[in-house]
């Protein structure tokens, strides 16, 4: 089972086009020709939050209203999407065990038509699980996704085209992601198609500390619709190729192995998949992969039909681009197109340290029509100022490991970006920091709160251990026991060994995203400690922001301001 995390894609930056606010001196930004090499152990540049002095000492936000919104919207549609997929992928205990491989018929409207055999098996009692599931607990998340599909559409069926693949497999990126680039389970599957870092090095994609190019929706889906192929070609059937791309080709081939043979067992066909269907040799979440393809397909071709809106306003994404040859950051780019640094990042998501990496020659992709006269503009360009990098001053105690940690960055690549420097450091010592892109320390360790809260309240588990009480579980994980039933459908407080807990849920339904923050609409079972610990604040500040005494209790329905 795939346990969804909602990461966002790291998006620390200023506005195009606005001046940086003041750092305290020393503590100021510079700007520096190259990047060193990223070393192995390299993290992402987002920094958590210190008390170490090179913060800026004020605590408003340093982006402007407009980014900073951009940012929490865009972890709270990643968040909801996590929810739903996480749902999508945990449905083994309302599965009987075994169900007929199809009850005959169609129910198709007359005149639709799909490349992948849809008719046969739409009234498998799975697809009609999972035509009420999409209907049903994943509306609105489907209505969103339909809302995507336009954007990618006609190019990953043009790349399905190419590699001889129905079209309609166009749907696997829908029950993979929902068409979110950003997506990422916690076994580290990543982007629109959910590659593993291995299978997406074996067909060619970039994967290091500053690209991942399963983030890439054009190169992915390049690389998908070949691996696709590859397993059509090996099995014979697109619904056995979904089901290899699910569960990996060598489990496919060892449950075929074990099917009683019959004798037109001499090709695998669609059907073949049904026949496994209804046996063990495949995870349920494998048996469920082609019954949710073919619900998803259904519902895609004809929306009106299942009751969702027809969506035609987002039209497929084109672009200008243009090469660099070295180390730039996004933010430089996005000034220079006069647009926003979250519009370069929405079309560049493989990039993620907010720059292309150093010593390369990289594709940047602009809004359309913005190519030209970035290109002249680049060109002039001096190459100092195209990377924007963060300076620190060495305070007394502090060592290399310690100012790596602060920033998120290794010691190998700390030591590169300031060649001569030893372990051994001096108190004033400058030190330049390659993080790569803006650097905005504060709104950077925000950014990073938020998206582990995110991270916490969507995926956020719990297996019983022998003791264990339902009120103890609800005090560790700072929940009422009152949420943890409402969660689990328990009806009492008896709980087993080895039950498996929901103890978070995306807080992001009851609360809106502002500018300047977020408001949660308090639920039925909240408590203050709860809604602090979510939000990752102290209950102090959230009485403070709500003009809330010690004594106050929470009402359903209460608008809190989360400071």
């Amino acid at each position: 089972m795939k346990i969804w995390f909602a990461i966002p894609l790291v998006a620390i930056a200023a506005c195009a086009g606005n001046k940086p606010a003041p750092t305290p001196s020393p503590q100021k930004p510079t700007t520096v020709a190259s990047l060193p090499s990223p070393g192995e152990g390299h993290r992402d540049s987002t920094m958590s939050a210190s008390d170490s002095g090179v913060f800026p000492a004020s605590g408003d936000s340093l982006l402007p209203p407009n980014e900073e919104a951009a940012e929490l919207e865009l972890a709270a549609d990643s968040a909801a999407d996590a929810e739903v997929l996480d749902q999508l992928e945990n449905t083994v205990a309302a599965v009987p065990e075994s169900v007929g491989s199809e009850s005959g018929g169609t129910n198709a409207v007359e005149g639709v038509t799909w490349d992948i055999d849809v008719a046969t098996f739409t009234n498998h009692d799975r697809v009609q699980y999972f035509l009420d599931f999409f209907q049903g607990p994943a509306r609105e998340r489907m209505t969103v996704w339909l809302q995507r599909m336009p954007r990618y559409e006609s190019m990953i069926r043009k790349r399905l085209a190419e590699q001889g693949l129905p079209g309609d497999l166009v749907y696997l990126a829908l029950i993979e992601s929902g068409f979110s680039n950003s997506a990422v389970s916690r076994a580290r599957a990543t982007g629109m198609w959910q590659f593993m870092k291995g299978t997406a090095q074996m067909y060619g994609l970039r994967i290091d500390s500053w690209v991942d190019e399963r983030r890439d929706p054009y190169i992915a889906t390049y690389a998908a619709a070949r691996h696709l192929k590859d397993l059509r070609d090996r099995f014979g059937s697109v619904y056995l190729a979904a089901a290899a791309y699910n569960a990996g080709g060598g489990k496919v081939s060892r449950s075929l192995s074990r099917l009683p043979e019959e004798a037109d067992d001499s090709l695998n066909t669609d059907a073949t998949f049904f026949r496994l269907y209804d046996t063990r040799h495949l995870r349920q979440e494998t048996r469920d992969y082609v019954p949710k393809l073919i619900a998803a397909a259904l519902i895609a071709k004809e929306p009106a039909r299942y009751g969702f809106p027809i969506f035609d306003s987002l039209q497929p994404i084109v672009w200008d681009s243009i090469i660099v040859p070295d180390a730039t950051g996004l933010d430089v780019i996005a000034r220079l197109a006069d647009t926003t640094v979250t519009a370069i990042r929405e079309i560049n998501p493989q990039y993620l340290r907010l720059s292309t990496p150093p010593r390369s020659r990289s594709i940047i992709r602009l809004p359309v029509g913005k190519g030209p006269a970035v290109e002249l503009a680049y060109a002039e360009l001096p190459s100092n100022k195209r990377v924007t990098f963060q300076e620190h001053y060495v305070t007394r105690g502090q060592t290399l490991s310690a100012i790596a940690r602060t920033y998120r960055v290794s010691v190998s690549d700390l030591k590169e970006a300031n060649p001569g420097s030893s372990t051994r450091l001096r108190v004033g010592q400058r030190l330049i920091i390659p993080t790569g892109g803006v650097v905005v320390a504060r709104e950077a360790a925000r950014a990073e709160d938020r998206r582990a809260e995110i991270r916490r309240s969507v995926a956020a588990t719990h297996t019983v251990r022998s003791g264990e009480t339902l009120s103890e579980i609800g005090e560790h994980y700072h929940v009422s026991v009152t949420q943890l039933r409402s969660w689990n459908r328990l009806s009492g407080s008896n709980i087993r060994v080895g039950q498996k807990l929901r103890v978070g849920t995306t807080s992001l339904r009851s609360s809106r995203v502002t500018g300047g923050g977020s408001v949660h609409i308090v639920q039925p079972g909240d408590t203050l400690s709860g809604v602090a610990a979510r939000y990752g604040v102290s209950q102090s500040a959230l009485r403070a922001a709500n003009g809330l005494s010690t004594s106050s209790l929470l009402r359903a329905g209460t608008r809190l301001r989360i400071p």
